[in-house]
């Protein structure tokens, strides 16, 4: 089984990579020849998208499609140096997304078959 990581750094909202990134997650998950690990690190802006609750005035829901992918397997880790630096981390995430380090992502990048970056 191939196992892809996918990394976004830009916001949920305001452009469409996390949005796309998403997409593309669903859309691997669903694949059954042949199936493959999908794995979603968010860094930077991205990882305001692990806060629950968030009312998107019209089009995509973000927390939907986060719990869309981990319903689905997907494993889903946030930078926890980056929600500190935003003064985010005394709030509790989506369920399902893990609070992680570089170390994480650099241990995923090492077993990962292809990378992806949005």
């Amino acid at each position: 089984m191939q196992h892809v990581v996918i990394i976004v750094n830009d916001a949920p909202y305001g452009s469409e990579k996390l949005f796309n990134a998403l997409r593309l997650v669903i859309q691997l998950n669903e694949q059954e020849s042949p199936p493959a690990k999908v794995s979603l690190f968010l860094l930077s802006d991205a990882i305001t998208a692990v806060l629950p609750k968030q009312n998107p005035a019209e089009g995509y829901n973000i927390q939907q499609m986060l719990e869309i992918a981990i319903a689905q397997g997907s494993q889903v880790k946030f930078c926890g140096s980056c929600m500190h630096s935003r003064g985010l981390s005394e709030l509790k995430p989506i369920e399902g997304c893990e609070v992680a380090t570089m170390d994480d992502l650099a241990q995923w990048l090492l077993q990962a078959d292809k990378t992806v970056t949005f």
